[in-house]
């Protein structure tokens, strides 16, 4: 969900809602209300660290480890903001920004960018899908992923940041006739879009040059990330069935070409299963028949979907997933619910987990 943040099936971020925190693209009618309910019930969705280390320990700035995925690294220095500035916003307005001074993102994967550029102490609020440590303490202004005006006018915020997922529009209406420059930004749906919404945010907050840096940084470290595929031996790609589950919720559904998956899973080195089975929608309602037809070798989840459904040994009762090669091999990749889908600044960490667990020897069962 978004939750990548913000989720959405993030996410990020997310569904990420239409990926509307986790849904993030346009689900039917009945599969986006099913998440939103399932968002509802389960709630899911500045400081510094030292440079992350990679595998081999050389510090040479490459992915952290899942241990401290849940912190966010900002730049060295806190960039002095040039404002005012006047941006394009994604739903066509133009925005004058006069001072950042009290930031208020909609998603955790604006938050997750404005912490990372070095503004975290700016922020005064937080959605609930902005879930690493630096933010944490900061007061929620959403419910169920949608946006109390109220909440987010009496913290004075000097500039708001949302995408087009970001709801109701009677609350960024609400904001906006209150005389706060409201920023719409285009979400992210994969790798591509990583660096664009790093320059987005940069430059609405009147640090370009940050931006520039950010996004040259993050993009480094993917590529990075990216060599670490091994080789296929058979000329195999291994295929990756993303499945977003809300146990408490009854939700069970497989992601397809428009799940948020797709771009990193490619990137490592797999097929996204469900894509390649013809879903050329964002998600679908699991079904025996469904999963047949996408024929999984491992199955990619959000933490806390594995969790909500009992684990694995609760994952191989859903109806079609033991007779998947995935079920019979108990091979599963999980990565946290906050960061899957984001497509921020913490994608090389993202991308390393799925390629870590995709290749572990032995499988990733669990």
């Amino acid at each position: 969900m978004r939750n990548s943040q913000d989720f959405a099936p993030p996410g990020p971020d997310t569904a990420t809602a239409a990926r509307r925190r986790p849904v993030r693209h346009r689900a039917t009618a009945a599969l986006t209300a099913a998440v939103t309910f399932a968002l509802v019930l389960t709630g899911c969705g500045g400081g510094g660290d030292a440079a992350p280390k990679s595998a081999s320990g050389s510090g040479s700035g490459s992915a952290k480890s899942s241990a401290d995925a849940d912190r966010v690294e900002p730049l060295a220095g806190t960039p002095a903001p040039e404002l005012p500035v006047t941006v394009e916003s994604a739903d066509g307005r133009k925005v004058t920004i006069d001072s950042a001074d009290r930031i208020v993102p909609l998603t955790g994967s604006l938050s997750e960018i404005v912490f990372t550029l070095g503004l975290g102490r700016q922020v005064v609020a937080r959605d609930i899908t902005a879930t690493f440590e630096q933010a944490e303490e900061l007061p929620v202004v959403t419910r169920a992923h949608d946006v109390s005006a109220e909440s987010v006018l009496s913290l004075k915020p000097t500039i708001v940041l949302a995408d087009t997922t970001t709801g109701p529009s009677e609350a960024i209406d609400q904001i906006r006739d209150a005389g706060i420059p409201l920023l719409v930004v285009e979400p992210a749906g994969g790798l591509d879009d990583v660096g664009r919404r790093i320059d987005t945010v940069a430059e609405a907050l009147g640090v370009p040059s940050a931006g520039t840096e950010l996004k040259k940084r993050t993009e480094r470290r993917i590529a990075d990330v990216r060599k670490s595929v091994p080789d296929h031996a058979d000329g195999e790609k291994p295929r990756v069935a993303f499945l977003y589950l809300r146990g408490s919720a009854s939700v069970y559904l497989l992601g397809g070409a428009e799940s948020g998956a797709g771009s990193l899973l490619e990137a490592a080195g797999a097929v996204d299963a469900g894509k390649e089975s013809g879903l050329d929608k964002d998600f679908t309602a699991i079904t025996s028949e469904a999963l047949a037809k996408a024929a999984p070798d491992a199955i990619l989840l959000m933490t806390k979907g594995l969790a909500s459904v009992g684990g694995m040994d609760g994952l191989v009762k859903i109806p079609g997933i033991a007779e998947t090669p995935a079920g019979m091999d108990r091979r599963v990749v999980t990565v946290d619910d906050g960061v899957l889908l984001n497509y921020g600044p913490r994608t090389d960490r993202v991308l390393a987990e799925i390629i870590g667990q995709l290749y572990a020897k032995g499988g990733t069962g669990r």
